[in-house]
């Protein structure tokens, strides 16, 4: 294993362990994220993200595979079971992430999966219906973003970027 492949496991590994600030060491501090809940992040953002996440989440359960990367790129699967906070249902999340390091960290990580899938579990009927919409999909992500700007309000070691 390199030192990337450690990198990515040592933060999923942290992720598993619900060790936000293990995970929050990972990132170069200029590093962005972006996924389809939240969209583009700063370094700070996604810090907060995380933490609001795993205090939010009693029951979340993660594994990850597949770890691959060379010196500037990474990538592994890694799969969310959890009970979405908003609704109280089940989401089984399955997560692509692929990564470029500055370093030894990670300087951008872009998170992809199934929305509409995800939808249909996060919310039911609704989410079946309307979760391929972009409707659906920009008020999902309003709301996480605003929900995670309360969040930094509320913990100001975020609010600096």
């Amino acid at each position: 294993m390199n030192e990337k492949e450690e990198l990515i496991n040592r933060f999923y590994t942290a992720f598993q362990q619900k060790d936000y600030k293990s995970m929050q060491a990972c990132y170069a501090e200029a590093a962005t994220f972006s996924d389809d809940a939240f969209g583009s992040l700063t370094y700070s953002q996604v810090c907060a993200m995380w933490h609001m996440l795993l205090a939010s989440s009693s029951d979340i359960a993660l594994s990850f595979e597949n770890v691959k990367a060379d010196s500037q790129r990474g990538s592994c699967q890694w799969t969310a079971n959890y009970t979405f906070t908003l609704t109280k249902r089940r989401v089984i999340n399955k997560v692509q992430t692929k990564m470029k390091f500055s370093g030894n960290k990670i300087a951008l990580q872009t998170d992809s999966f199934s929305f509409w899938r995800w939808a249909r579990q996060a919310f039911g009927v609704p989410g079946l219906v309307l979760g391929w919409t972009p409707f659906f999909h920009n008020k999902v992500q309003n709301t996480a973003r605003q929900r995670l700007q309360s969040f930094i309000e509320k913990h100001p070691e975020y609010a600096h970027g």
